[in-house]
Parts: C-alpha cells; structure tokens; sequence
C-alpha cells in the first residue's frame, strides 16, 4: 500500500534582517579610550551622534535605549582607573557610550532548520477542527553559533498551514536569573553525576561557601583553591563536573509584549557557547495532569557537546536545566509525552549508531539504556535515531526516525512500539518515509531532510523538517495509512 505523503508547500527561509542587538566588547586599553573620548564631547556632540544612532537603530529593537544602558552598565569595573563613579554620568552619555558596546546579531543569516511543533498553550479563538501550533527551529547565524527560535501558526480542518505574521523586533530575554545552590543538594547532585571517584569529596571547594551560594562565589571559590592547592587530576575533574553542573541551571523570562516569533533563546551559559542545537519540544502531562512543555537539545562550547533540557508552561518563562549520569552523551535525546509505568521515559543514541530506550525516576539523571534498534535496511545502515518525542497512538508509540545512507543521505523512516512495553517493535517501515526531492537536497549540507518533532492532527502526522540545513518545510501523512503500513510491515 502507498502511504500518501503531502509536502505542504509553505517554506520557512533564513531571513537576515532579522537582528539582535548583543553586547560588544574589545579590549580593556581600547574600552578605555571609548569611553574617555565619548566622556570628552561636549553636550551637543553627545545629542546630535545619540539622535543619529536612534534614528538609524530604534525601529530595529524594542527599547533599544534600555539595551545600551544596560550594556553601558556592563562597563562599571573600567570606571575606576578613569576616576569617575558611572552613577556621575547623565543618561544621554550612558546610551551613546552603550552604542559604542553594542553590535547587531542577525541569528539566522546561515540557516533556518530541524524544525519541532507542538500545540500552542492557547487555543482560543478557533474555527472548527482548527489548532494553534509552535514551531521551534534552529536558527544558525555568524560563526555557526545555533539559538532557538519559534513561530506561530494555524493548522485549518483541510491540513493548510497558515502561518502568523512574525514580528521584526527580536529579543532575548528580558530577564535572566542565575540559580541559587543550597550545598547539601549540590553535593547531592554531583554524587548523582557519578563522573569521578567518590572517595574524593567536593568539600574542599565547597567549604569557603556558606549553606547557599551562586555560581559567581562558587568560581571565586574555584579560583582561590586552585591557587593555594597543588590538585590532583581527580581533584581537577571534580571541579570540572562542579562548574558544569552550576552553569546548567538558569531561569530566562521574555516580556509579555514580545510576540512568540520574536523570542530567541540565545546561548547563556559557557557550555552551550557556541550553540544550542535541535530543540525536541514535547507537550508532557504529568500524572496529575499538569502540562509541560520540555525540550531536550544540544548543548556546544566549541569542543564538546552534552545534552540538556529546558522546561516551560507558557513559552515566556524558561527554566534551563542539566541531564547528567551514564547517557548524559551524544546527540538525539527524545523524551515521551506521559510517564511510562510510574517513570519517565527517553530515547536515546549514546552510540551514535543505534536506538535506545531508558527509564528514570529523575528527569534530570539517566544512567542505563537499553537497545531497541538497529540499522537495518540499505538507506538506514550508517545510523539510525529518532527525529523527536514519541507520539501515542491507538495503536502505539509511532517514532519518526531518521536514517543515513550511501553519500550520507539522510532520510525520516517511522517504527511503531507498543503502548505499555516501547521496547517491543511492531513495526518498521521497510522503505523511507520521505527522501530529499531535488529542491530539498540542495543546501549548506547537501541530501539531508531531518525533523526533531512532529504532530498529530485531523487524522494526519504533520512532519515539520529542514532542508539540507538551511531552511524548513512541513509535510502531511495520512496516519490511518501509516498506522495500518507499520503494523504488517514487521
């Protein structure tokens, strides 16, 4: 039987107008200077070049004046070798000073790509058999530095996307609030990570730090140990592991003015520096019945990558937080949407080959896995991995894989698990689900389609995925065909 297979025609394009405005900073010998020579205009120089930057600059951000103050604010600790409390300065000389330490940041200049959806929290004023979606993308700018992104758009009862309008006045968010550790649970934690010898304790680190602290006074902490202590590498890598563990946690707030297109989850803490990679978006009920919105993605610093996860009802606030034990490794994490059998339940590639399944009483610690697939087919034999959250069915977890083939092409297959066991396979399609056509093979990664989440409505799976890593598209499936294909395909 031939599964239909709509592509849907609408096209999400890198667009490069599209800008944030990032704080700037070159050299303390040459910040100096800035500063001392904006210090040294006189009032009309400061207000005509000010105008000027308003002018060219305030129609591109929301509050663009705010943004210099607060990067102007970043620049306290160069103010004592000039002599001057910043407090002393007028607000005029603040922002133009501010302007001098801003650049503008389009963060999807390269590329727009792997793609997740899931229902918007609000579905009020709807037609008929209408739904409000999300979208998540990877949105890939300037040195290949990668940040979440959304837009907003209507499914209609015939399957039409209709996409909203996307706002123009980006921002990051509003507020960001560092997580305060209380020691007990810290320690706690980093035995839970269970990365280095237990027999050596983190105490000689923690013992200058009161029952709660940040992760400034930890690092202050960090740095006054390491120059009084010769450090064994044991030591070293407990350290290591204490640093990571307290840059994970941060919590981010957008302003209730911005519209969902306009918020970009742009990297925040040092291991996710150089990127924040393939956001799967799930909506997970829990037991009670609460909704959450979780993302697993991939954290990069520019040498390694770990997995990590965010977490939000509202897509306004975020809570940023770390995954750690034995799996905390490789790319493709995917968590089900309920709990299975009282624990939490995940897919995972930690070979980078194959598909695996694990359980946990903590969403945040994963120690074992277990196989559940292999490549099996010609178009799947250099990897297998999941293209997002399992979705339940009537007749079971349906999984959207992708797999990768000769000359690397990367193609979306679908295997269908039971509902109370996902480790038991009913079925595997035996050809690929989808394929790049000759328009979607073209692009910075030539021969890759790929999806990191995907959606049931009116009867169809809608398969949002990126072209070739540069841009996206949706596609529709008849599920009844899918389902019924999956299930004596075994």
């Amino acid at each position: 039987m031939q599964i239909s297979v709509t592509r849907m025609g609408s096209k999400f394009l890198p667009d490069p107008s599209r800008v944030i405005a990032r704080f700037f900073y070159i050299s303390n010998e040459r910040s100096i200077n800035i500063i001392r020579n904006v210090l040294a205009m006189s009032d009309s120089e400061v207000s005509i070049t000010l105008s000027q930057v308003l002018r060219g600059y305030s129609r591109r951000h929301r509050n663009i004046s705010m943004i210099f103050e607060k990067h102007f604010n970043k620049l306290a600790f160069l103010f004592d070798e000039l002599g001057i409390k910043p407090g002393k300065v007028n607000q005029s000389r603040k922002a133009l000073i501010g302007s001098y330490f801003t650049l503008e940041y389009s963060i999807e200049a390269a590329a727009f790509f792997n793609p997740s959806v899931v229902e918007d929290p609000d579905q009020s004023e709807l037609g008929l058999d209408e739904k409000r979606v999300i979208f998540s993308f990877r949105a890939t700018g300037e040195g290949h530095i990668s940040s979440i992104v959304f837009r907003s758009a209507i499914i209609d009862k015939n399957n039409n996307l209709i996409i909203e309008p996307v706002g123009k006045m980006l921002a990051e968010a509003e507020r960001i609030k560092r997580h305060i550790y209380n020691k007990k649970s810290f320690i706690r934690k980093l035995d839970e990570m269970h990365d280095f010898d237990n027999k050596i304790s983190p105490v000689f680190v923690l013992e200058k730090l009161g029952d709660r602290f940040t992760y400034g006074e930890l690092k202050k902490a960090v740095e006054e140990t390491r120059k009084t202590h010769q450090l064994s590498p044991n030591k070293e890598l407990i350290i290591n592991q204490m640093m990571w563990l307290a840059l994970s946690h941060y919590e981010i707030e957008f302003s209730l003015d911005s519209a969902i297109s306009e918020r970009v989850i742009f990297p925040i803490s040092d291991t996710e520096k150089n990127g924040i990679e393939d956001a799967r978006f799930v909506k997970f009920t829990e037991e009670n019945g609460e909704v959450i919105y979780y993302a697993t993605y991939t954290a990069y610093d520019g040498m390694s990558i770990l997995p990590k996860l965010l977490a939000t009802k509202d897509f306004y606030h975020f809570k940023g937080l770390p995954i750690h034990g034995e799996l905390a490794q490789n790319k493709g994490m995917a968590l089900f949407p309920r709990k299975i059998k009282g624990k939490y339940a995940i897919l995972c590639r930690i070979d980078g080959v194959n598909n695996y399944i694990a359980y946990s009483d903590n969403i945040n610690v994963w120690r074992e896995a277990k196989l559940i697939q292999k490549p099996k087919y010609p178009w799947e034999l250099v990897q297998v991995g999941n293209c997002g959250s399992p979705i339940e069915t009537e007749e079971g977890w349906l999984v959207i894989t992708h797999g990768v083939g000769p000359m690397r092409e990367y193609v979306l297959g679908a295997s269908l698990y039971e509902l109370d066991n996902p480790e038991k396979e009913i079925g595997r399609l035996k050809t690929p689900l989808l394929a790049p056509n000759n328009e979607e093979r073209e692009g910075y990664v030539p021969n890759v389609i790929y999806s990191c989440g995907s959606i049931i409505h009116n009867k169809n799976l809608i398969i949002p995925y990126g072209m070739s890593d540069c841009a996206s598209t949706c596609a529709s499936i008849n599920l009844n065909e899918l389902l019924n294909e999956l299930k004596k395909s075994k």
